[in-house]
Order: structure tokens, then C-alpha cells, then sequence
């Protein structure tokens, strides 16, 4: 493994209270370490803060459109990262994946229709189908070796109403990065059923093991035409507040319905969110690889503790820098509760359709996550 690249230290503590986030306002006045929400302790690459600071001092914030140098730069990181050919005119701009969710339950199908997701899952995949009247199928992803879908479940889960089909890859909050195997069997079905697939990739480059990212769509060319895919530089690059995504819809026909489902409704994304993703995608590269090396080491230092604390349990993570924790054996009623009493704000696997569960975010300098499950540890041994 190269040696990290100490440009970037990661190790640093940035204080983030008094700086209205989200993440850290939750537990305001109260010693409570926040590893919830997916938002990362971690300052930006620098080359993102520069491009916004020579942003500011052009000193005028009109309506933007994204610029060719942005599309290009997604074309080509599609190509080089994942071998897929995204052609320009397939790429919707949108100011989140969440929106896009709403966006493409609104867009397929019509109320009383369907929606399948498999869970535990990141909670809007719930919400979203409820939102536009849409019946939601859950189908439980099936646990073993490694967490992986039920192929057959999912297939008998399904009726003439289901339109749509809500994957994450990789997955939050279980962590895992389908191989080609296992989408092959759910887009399978999917093509069978005449489903729509709509592919939340947000994490799409945090692959902390030794593999390649496979995009959905990038099964074949039948797949392609009935997936939509959902990227942002957001979570790998730690711009979240800065409110850029993107659709990649390759079918003509649903990359329309698509855009007059958000049309009136979905505002377009600012002028700093383009600019932010431009300078990651042509500048982030080396801030990235040195990032995945430090999130290597919280990972395996979190997998390694958390194991030895007695009630608690925790599976491989192959993507994200989110850590799903098996807290049935504390024999509680309310494991995040009982961690905030202990110091440590996860959040509530019951919200993900996953009760007993906790998500932890390890995005954070390790001194921070070393104190965490420090608390957490001793809060086990106390319970016990």
C-alpha cells in the first residue's frame, strides 16, 4: 500500500460547532460525539476550496448553467473509473440524490402503483414512494456470509402494479458493493417485470477494497435503457451542503419523464455546487486516493474493536464510511439511545427498517473515533 500522501491531514480535528451543521447541532451543549448523518469531519480538497474562493471574488452569483468542461469531465470519469459511455445529453443536473428519488417516484408510473426497495435501507428510500401516493414493497436483504440480495424473494415479492424498483450500490447502510453476479440477478427480473431501476450510486467512488465500482446500467445494453442512475461528488468529496447531483438517464423516453416530473418543483443547482464538482472531478483524484487509505484504517481499527465489545457486532465494509452495528446482544430496547446516554450519536437503525440495528459514520479524524468506541465500550461493560 503507498504511503499516504501527507498534503492532506486528515488527522486534523476541525471544529465544526457554532458553524449551524446539522450533524454536529444535534448534541449542541451536551458531550455527545455526532457519527450519524453521512457527512464527513474532514476539510475538502484543497483545490475545491480555491476554485470556491475564486468563485466568491468574481463577486456575481447570477442563475449558472453547468458548463461544458463540468459534462466533459463526468464523461470522462465515467469512462475512466467504470468503462461506461455515458454520451453528454444523457446527464440531468439535480441539487441532490434525495430529490432525485422523490423525483423518479413522481416520474414513473401513476398513485396506487408499486415501489420494491430491499432494506435495511437509507431511510428516503422509505419516504419516497409514500410521498406520490406509490405503494412500497420491502424485501429483506438476505444475511449469511455477506449481506446479499434474495433473487427469488424479490421475484415473488413482485405484482403487475410494480413500476420501479429503488437500488443502492454500493449499499447504505450495510456497506456492500455488488459484484456483476449478484445485479445481474435483480436486474434480471427487473427486466422481466418490465420495472424501471433506479440506481442511487452517491458512494460509487468510496470502494475501500480492491475492486471496480460496476455501474448498473453498465449490464447491458437492455439494463441501460431502463435504468436510471444517480451520482454527485457529494459524499466522496465531502461537498454535501453544496447541492449537486446528477441523473444519468441513457432512455430518451424516461430521461422526459424525468424532467417534467421535477419541472416547477426541483430548484437547479447553485453556482457554487458546479463549481465545486468541476474542480473535484478534474483535481480531486490524488485528495481521494489518500482519503480511501485513511477510511481503510478507521474501518479496519472500528471492525477490529467493536468485534471484541461484548453485544455487539459488525460485518465487512466494502464501500461508504458507514458502519452497520448489530446491537441486539446489549439485550436494549433502544440501542441509540443508550449510546447517547454513553456519549456516541449514531443513528437509530429502526428508521432504516432495521431495528436493534446502529449506523456509524468512521468519516472522522481517528482520535475522534478512537474516543467513540472507547465510550461505546465501556457503556457495554456497564450494561452488562
Amino acid at each position: 500500500m503507498p504511503a499516504l500522501n501527507m498534503e492532506y491531514d486528515f488527522d486534523q480535528i476541525v471544529d465544526r460547532r457554532g458553524t449551524a451543521s446539522l450533524k454536529w447541532q444535534r448534541y449542541r451543549g451536551r458531550d455527545v460525539l455526532p457519527l450519524w448523518v453521512a457527512d464527513m469531519d474532514f476539510r475538502s480538497p484543497p483545490e475545491v476550496i480555491e476554485a470556491l474562493h475564486r468563485r466568491v471574488d468574481h463577486g456575481v452569483f447570477g442563475y449558472p448553467l453547468p458548463s461544458t468542461e463540468l459534462t466533459e469531465a463526468v464523461v470522462e470519469r465515467a469512462r475512466r473509473l467504470y468503462g461506461w459511455a455515458v454520451e453528454p445529453d444523457w446527464i440531468v443536473w439535480i441539487p441532490g440524490v434525495v430529490v432525485g428519488l422523490n423525483v423518479a417516484c413522481r416520474a414513473i408510473g401513476r398513485e396506487g402503483d408499486e415501489v420494491a426497495t430491499f432494506t435495511p435501507i437509507y431511510p428516503p428510500f422509505l419516504t419516497a414512494p409514500q410521498h406520490v401516493q406509490r405503494s412500497l414493497i420491502r424485501i429483506p436483504l438476505a444475511q449469511g456470509h455477506r449481506t446479499t440480495f434474495d433473487v427469488d424473494r424479490f421475484e415473488r415479492s413482485l405484482t403487475d402494479r410494480t413500476r420501479l424498483l429503488l437500488l443502492c450500490n454500493p449499499h447504505n447502510p450495510v456497506g456492500r458493493s455488488f459484484d456483476r453476479e449478484e445485479l445481474r440477478g435483480v436486474t434480471e427480473v427487473c427486466l422481466r417485470r418490465n420495472a424501471v431501476i433506479c440506481s442511487d450510486e452517491i458512494h460509487c467512488d468510496l470502494i475501500l477494497d480492491d475492486k471496480r465500482h460496476i455501474p448498473t446500467a453498465t449490464l447491458g445494453r437492455d439494463v441501460e435503457q431502463q435504468t436510471i442512475t444517480f451520482m454527485a461528488p457529494s459524499k466522496t468529496f465531502n461537498i454535501p451542503g453544496l447541492d449537486c447531483a446528477m441523473a444519468i438517464i441513457p432512455n430518451g423516453r424516461l430521461r422526459r419523464q424525468f424532467a417534467d416530473a421535477k419541472a416547477g418543483l426541483v430548484p437547479h443547482v447553485n453556482v457554487f455546487g458546479y463549481e465545486a464538482a468541476l474542480a473535484a472531478y478534474q483535481h480531486g483524484e490524488p485528495w481521494r486516493q489518500a482519503l480511501l487509505q485513511y477510511l481503510r484504517g478507521n474501518r479496519d481499527f472500528l471492525l477490529r474493536e467493536v468485534n471484541h465489545i461484548t453485544g455487539l457486532a459488525m460485518g465487512p465494509v466494502e464501500a461508504t464510511y458507514l458502519a452497520w452495528i448489530d446491537a441486539r446482544g446489549l439485550g436494549v430496547d433502544d440501542p441509540t439511545r443508550f449510546f447517547e446516554q454513553a456519549g456516541v450519536g449514531l443513528s437509530d437503525g429502526a428508521e432504516f427498517d432495521g431495528p436493534g440495528f446502529v449506523r456509524l459514520n468512521f468519516g472522522c479524524p481517528r482520535a475522534i473515533l478512537e474516543k467513540a468506541v472507547e465510550r461505546m465500550a465501556h457503556a457495554a461493560r456497564r450494561g452488562e
